[in-house]
């Protein structure tokens, strides 16, 4: 009886690492790097309407956004890799 028991944690254990791998792949080849509007001068992160041709400011590129400023990315959308689990490594566009 307990190796009925073993058998399926043995199985779940094997559907959710194949589901997280590929939950992995399908996220980490975006051919577009996040994007989110931000102050050039202060890292402030910005309403996405403040990046219009209008706006004051201009779109971060990847990096991660903490007590409403903009860190660990680039305004040079070039600069930005996208690479991952399988991926070429370029930046798209």
């Amino acid at each position: 009886m307990a190796a009925v028991k073993q058998r399926r944690l043995r199985s779940s254990t094997v559907v959710l690492g194949g589901m997280g791998i590929l939950a992995l792949t399908v996220t980490s080849c975006s051919s577009e790097p996040d994007r989110r509007c931000a102050d050039r001068n202060t890292y402030e992160e910005l309403s996405s309407s403040d990046c219009d041709s209008s706006g004051s400011g201009s779109y971060y590129y990847g990096g991660k956004s903490s007590n409403g400023r903009v860190h660990d990315g680039s305004f040079d959308k070039s600069a930005v890799d996208r690479g991952g689990f399988g991926c070429s490594g370029t930046g798209g566009g």
